[in-house]
């Protein structure tokens, strides 16, 4: 870990609790099966990296939690409680009310955020008074608060500027201040450095890591870099066509992974080992989720693939900590 503090221990009841959410797409070709009996638990101060390709589900995932998911998508879990509440028996106002105050999101793409016509100071400011009833100065004083703890520097100054007068990872940096400006228990960050530089990839990584072990914040990373998110997270979901394979403590997936599809992600990481030789490609590509194959949906590129895996594996408990959805899993030699 790059922050000085230690990952939270998981005792009492976890901030969100998860089971079997499903979110379907039903269109006119089929039934689009994006997120298909996803569990996850996350407790107070954790980061989570939730990992995977492109088409994975993760983003599909994290617009699920915070009931973003447009027609005609339709999303329900078994189970889904976060601070005790039972989030499925909300209206859309209470949901409404929770979003930005309780719970954030740190879109990809910072202008999705920002709007273009408004300065830096009349966003933050509304986004505080959204939420609570305090006066502008005390609203711009919160802002201000928030821009250092982000490493902004010369805040007043940015304050007075439009967005398109900040670069892309300045403009990222303001977007994650607003998503921690109502102090939320969980912040759900759907690839936010992706378009950075490695340098201020690195920056936004520590201080976010910081943030939380500071504040107690809750946070999911999603990202289809797993050598990013292996030193930001606490513990690791890796998905694979809608649902999870594998989740463990991040130091246990980058040094015993048992899922196949797993070990063709780490092994597809540029590393000193690897330097002059060819990098490991997983074979073919993610399949339709319209056309999923049956059984386990990975069997059809990987390399441990028998009869058995024609029929669906369990996601079944190998060590404290550690689930695995494969008929032969293990450690790679």
């Amino acid at each position: 870990m790059n922050a000085t503090h230690a990952p939270p221990s998981h005792s009492g009841e976890p901030l969100l609790d998860v089971q079997g959410l499903r979110t379907w797409f039903h269109t006119r070709e089929g039934v689009v099966k994006a997120v298909d009996g996803v569990a996850l638990q996350l407790w107070q101060g954790e980061i989570l990296g939730l990992v995977g390709e492109s088409g994975s589900g993760k983003s599909i995932t994290g617009f699920s939690l915070l009931r973003l998911v447009d027609e005609p998508g339709r999303m329900q879990a078994d189970r889904l409680f976060f601070n005790g509440r039972d989030l499925q028996r909300l209206s859309e106002e209470e949901y409404r009310h929770l979003r930005g105050r309780d719970m954030a999101l740190i879109f990809q793409d910072p202008s999705t955020t920002l709007n273009p016509v408004l300065r830096i100071d009349t966003q933050m400011i509304e986004a505080v008074q959204a939420h609570n009833r305090v006066s502008r100065q005390a609203a711009r004083a919160r802002a201000l608060e928030v821009l250092r703890k982000v490493g902004i520097p010369a805040p007043e100054e940015r304050l007075r500027v439009y967005p398109q007068h900040l670069s892309g990872g300045m403009r990222q940096r303001i977007a994650i201040a607003i998503a921690l400006l109502n102090s939320p228990r969980l912040i759900i960050a759907d690839e936010p450095t992706t378009a950075l530089d490695v340098t201020i990839q690195g920056q936004i990584l520590y201080e976010v890591q910081k943030l939380c072990r500071e504040t107690g914040t809750a946070l999911i990373w999603i990202t289809h870099d797993l050598a990013i998110v292996s030193g930001l997270a606490d513990r690791l979901a890796v998905m694979y066509a809608g649902r999870i394979v594998e989740t463990a403590p991040a130091s246990r997936i980058i040094g015993a992974a048992q899922h196949p599809y797993t070990h063709g992600l780490i092994s597809s990481i540029p590393s000193i080992q690897t330097r002059g030789r060819e990098l490991f490609q997983i074979p073919g590509s993610t399949p339709s989720l319209l056309n999923l194959p049956g059984g386990c949906p990975f069997r059809t590129r990987c390399y441990r693939a028998t009869a058995q895996c024609q029929n669906d594996p369990l996601l079944e408990e190998t060590a404290p900590g550690h689930w695995v959805s494969c008929w032969h899993k293990g450690v790679q030699a």
